[in-house]
């Protein structure tokens, strides 16, 4: 509770007249004292004529879970014991995963106020919001109530699978495999599918001739892509990972698309794993089959932290290398910004490269290419310009080494993240890379 500016100003208003009334003699004394009493009475008329904090009942509640870079909205209702004030402000002490208005008004009717508070997930995690602040003037506009109250509120902030969960992954996935491309999966296959007939038009090359003797009509093998790979999503979780790009980290644009190429994996009949790593190894779940795996594979990628370390790419590597025992598709997302990171993170690719398919997964960051782009004005505007023209100069070359040594480079925006990933597993998949 506090005064305000009307009480503040009334109150300088009754101090000015009361200094020169003390100084002449003429003035009764009684006049000073009805004056003050007066103000007196007029704030302890107001408080009782006003709501106050234990007048009224609070009632918070938000969502079980949100994606990150969504929405998440925070239902509050306000019952009161007497008329409320018409308008009511709120403020909620949010936590740093969490993004929304610095003040909401709440417009009341009667004894009731409803209000929804749009709030913004821009971190994995669990994030708590433990005071809320409300702030309303009294009916005589004489003193404003500050009141804080306590909440149990919890938003769950997890990797975004929208994607999964609107089936668009599921049409991409299932039309690749099983609609315009089956002929050629199962023409250009290495796995045996099924015997059937031998029609005109087919490759002589299919027929089986040995059944077609036992059989004494021409019979021919159909062949399909081979399935239960070893699909396996790196996740470098280092500090230049914590980059914010279109308003989410690229730790959390990475683990947006692998979530969604982990579920495209699972629908293509491959065995999906998991490796996180920093400075160390930090993470790894072994290659599994089925929407079970999608479920751990997801709890997982929630439950990694943000961390301030520098990546150890050659130790991460070799670590990764002597776990996998067989030809796997390694999907590796991660960044560089110096020659020297960028040296060895092409030396330790190239080395898994020589028994395993690689990707490499980075981010292009729009920021930097509208300052290359951009029109300069001044000299400070010259030199940046430059300045992220090398740059992405010198990060196109060392994407084009990782092409040259036979790595499948993914170099784009986030927002074209996960359908070119997707693609371009889809892809190695259908001409039978692994």
């Amino acid at each position: 509770m506090r005064p305000s500016r009307i009480l503040l100003l009334i109150g300088l208003a009754v101090f000015a007249i009361s200094v020169p009334a003390a100084i002449l003699e003429d003035v009764p004394a009684e006049v000073i004292l009805v004056l003050w009493g007066g103000l007196a009475a007029a704030i302890l008329a107001d408080l009782a004529l006003s709501p106050s904090r234990r007048s009224m009942k609070l009632y918070i509640y938000g969502p079980a879970e949100v994606f990150t870079n969504e929405i998440a909205e925070i239902n509050l209702g306000i019952e009161g014991r007497r008329t409320l004030p018409a308008r009511i402000g709120c403020r909620l002490d949010l936590p740093e995963g969490l993004a929304g208005p610095v003040e909401t008004w709440i417009e009341s009717v009667g004894t009731d106020a409803v209000a929804r508070i749009g709030l913004t997930a821009k971190r994995r995690g669990r994030w708590p919001i433990p005071r809320l602040w409300l702030r309303w003037r009294s009916r005589l506009r004489l003193i404003e109530f500050c009141p804080r109250f306590s909440t149990q509120v919890v938003v769950d902030a997890t990797p975004n699978i929208r994607p999964v969960q609107s089936g668009q992954i599921d049409v991409k996935v299932r039309s690749s495999l099983f609609g315009m491309k089956e002929n050629l999966i199962k023409g250009e296959g290495s796995e045996f599918h099924q015997l059937r007939d031998w029609t005109v038009g087919m490759d002589i090359r299919a027929i089986d001739w040995k059944h077609s003797a036992r059989h004494r009509t021409l019979v021919a093998k159909e062949m399909r892509a081979e399935r239960n790979h070893q699909v396996i999503l790196a996740l470098d979780n280092g500090f230049l990972m914590r980059e914010e790009i279109a308003g989410l980290p690229k730790i959390d644009h990475s683990v947006n698309a692998a979530l969604a190429t982990a579920w495209a994996a699972i629908l293509g009949g491959d065995l999906i794993g998991l490796y996180g790593f920093d400075s160390r190894p930090r993470l790894y779940l072994p290659p599994e089959a089925g929407r079970g795996a999608f479920a751990r594979l997801r709890k997982r990628t929630a439950e990694m932290e943000y961390r301030t370390v520098e990546t150890n790419h050659t130790l991460a590597m070799a670590q990764l290398h002597a776990r996998l025992k067989r030809r796997s598709l390694v999907i590796v997302f991660s960044d560089f910004v110096d020659t020297t990171t960028a040296e060895l993170l092409v030396e330790n690719v190239a080395v898994l490269n020589r028994h395993h398919v690689i990707v490499f997964v980075a981010l292009r960051d729009p920021g930097i290419e509208r300052i290359a782009n951009g029109t300069p004005d001044t000299l400070t505007d010259v030199a940046n310009s430059v300045a992220a023209a090398e740059m992405l100069k010198e990060r196109d070359l060392v994407m084009e080494r990782l092409s040259r040594l036979g790595v499948f480079v993914i170099n784009t925006r986030p927002e074209q993240l996960t359908a070119e990933l997707i693609t371009t597993y889809l892809n190695i998949k259908a001409r039978e890379v692994i």
